[in-house]
């Protein structure tokens, strides 16, 4: 094992008081002012600075050397913080600027709330600049990042950031039950914050920073800090025994596994992980929640407490979707030496079939039921969850092209389907052999077998198979060459039959 320096984050449920609870939407709202305020000053300096680089062009100047010529830079965080503090006034003196009729203080409030929740917010407005300037570049990975847009109240989420000294903390635990915010005071937990504490006690954790952030109708508290804890370098004992795993994430089941796990100390052992489908439980209740929102008046009370109805239904939903994905993937961790995943597309998977006017889709109301299954199953969420968590217990992810036929492929002998199955096809069926089994738990099996060429290691494999990551299989044509799996378990490649013989011999067995 090897000592190591992480960022971990604790996450508490508050419990404040009334005082405290007006305190927080205060400084939530002050976090999503200063946001603003720094987004609207980047915007006018990107608007001055475009501008000048039109009226270049205009001139005659090609585009590159009037680039080139303008200099309006964007102001950073402490340019802005430097501007806004000499204009922001002091609610203790009752000022009134030059040549004005009246008082014209941007934040005269400031002294009411914390320092850092200003500053927290200038960082993340230059993210949001920065981020776009990136995208817009082709500099930064993923979905394009559009401009940044102001935040609005009611819409946007109502969170902060707090920092502090950490030789001189501020922000820390006051006994078990209780945090201490600066400006806000002590406030009570929901939960315990023991663990956090007897690390703060050891002097194993440090608090850098925390974030404070409304869900529904609760207010939490993520606590981040920096851990020093033990990183084993191999898996354990229990984990070699175990081996490798294969798990094929799906949307009838969350999870077929090509072992047998248990989701509880002491629970039944289980090939196929129930799918709680949390957002299909509680989409009654957020329809009719959404129905009363519709016939409220805007701006009015009522509005605003089916709005709250709303935010309590959804967030419920989000909580308990996150208990059964962060149970599922601990224990996969946990328990075995290797768990191997396919590489899903999930924004493919979810794209809409509405087509164009001119190309209209079919079924687009099925598919959207898909997608909406697909989603509430938060097959990425679960990717991200077992990344991290692997390289604490000292696991290895094992990530299979998402090419690779494993629905297809028999896993006792490696005949392949040349038909492609469709989701009403709930079982494989071999022709060759006569397996007949759950499909989602033959591509288990098949995801597991694939697994076995992986390198030792901790880090996150990109392909199991050892090969590329063009499709290793082109579904009815000819095989392209890549790594084969474990000659031991399959002499050949895989075998092929026609359709028609396939027919015949599901005939055969059914008479």
């Amino acid at each position: 094992m090897g000592r190591a320096e992480v960022l971990r984050a604790f996450r508490f449920a508050l419990d404040p008081t009334d005082t405290q609870l007006a305190s927080l939407n205060q400084h939530a709202g002050a976090a999503r002012w200063a946001y603003n305020h720094a987004i609207g000053v980047k915007s006018g300096a990107h608007a001055r600075r475009r501008a000048e680089v039109e009226a270049l062009v205009a001139a005659g100047m090609t585009e590159k050397d009037a680039r080139k010529a303008v200099n309006v830079p964007i102001p950073m965080k402490p340019a802005i913080q430097t501007s806004l503090n000499a204009i922001k006034g002091d609610p203790r003196v009752q000022e009134v600027l030059p040549g004005a009729m009246g008082p014209h203080r941007p934040c005269p409030w400031w002294r009411d709330v914390a320092t850092h929740a200003f500053q927290s917010a200038f960082r993340d407005a230059d993210t949001a600049f920065k981020n776009w300037m990136d995208s817009l570049r082709g500099q930064r990975a993923g979905r394009p990042v559009g401009y940044p847009r102001f935040k609005r109240k009611g819409r946007a989420r109502d969170s902060f950031r707090l920092h502090h000294d950490v030789k001189a903390p501020t922000i820390r635990l006051d006994g078990y039950r209780r945090l201490l915010l600066p400006r806000i005071g002590s406030v009570r937990l929901h939960e315990s914050g023991k663990r956090l504490a007897r690390l703060v006690g050891r002097g194993e954790a440090v608090v850098q920073s925390v974030t404070v952030a409304r869900g529904g109708s609760r207010w939490y508290a993520s606590v981040l800090c920096k851990v020093w804890q033990e990183l084993p370098e191999q898996p354990t004992h229990a984990q070699r025994a175990r081996g490798t795993i294969g798990v094929d994430l799906g949307v009838k089941v969350l999870a077929a596994v090509s072992k047998p796990v248990s989701m509880t100390r002491g629970g039944p052992q289980l090939d196929l992980v129930p799918n709680a489908r949390h957002g299909k439980a509680a989409r009654r209740r957020l329809t009719r929640a959404q129905q009363t929102y519709a016939r409220t008046a805007k701006g009015s009370k009522r509005r605003a407490k089916a709005a709250r109805r709303i935010g309590r239904i959804q967030h419920l939903t989000a909580e308990r979707r996150a208990t059964s994905l962060h149970t599922l993937t601990k224990r996969l961790v946990t328990a075995f030496a290797t768990v191997a995943v396919e590489d899903l597309n999930v924004a493919g998977m979810t794209a809409s079939a509405r087509g164009t006017v001119d190309n209209p889709g079919r079924k687009v109301r099925q598919k959207a039921g898909l997608n909406r299954s697909v989603l509430d199953a938060s097959f990425g969420e679960l990717r991200r969850q077992l990344t991290y968590k692997a390289h604490w217990y000292g696991a290895a992810i094992a990530v299979c092209g998402r090419w690779v036929p494993s629905s297809q492929t028999c896993s006792v002998c490696g005949w392949q389907n040349p038909r492609r199955l469709t989701l009403a096809d709930r079982e494989f069926e071999c022709t060759p052999c006569g397996l007949t089994m759950d499909r989602d738990l033959n591509a288990a099996r098949n995801i597991e077998r694939l697994a076995q060429h992986v390198a030792s290691g901790r880090e996150e494999t990109e392909n199991a198979r050892g090969g590329g990551v063009s499709p290793p299989v082109r579904l009815g044509g000819r095989q392209s060459p890549v790594k084969r799996e474990d000659p031991a378990h399959r002499a050949g490649p895989p075998r092929r039959s026609d359709p028609p013989a396939t027919l015949t011999a599901r005939r055969k067995r059914a008479a």
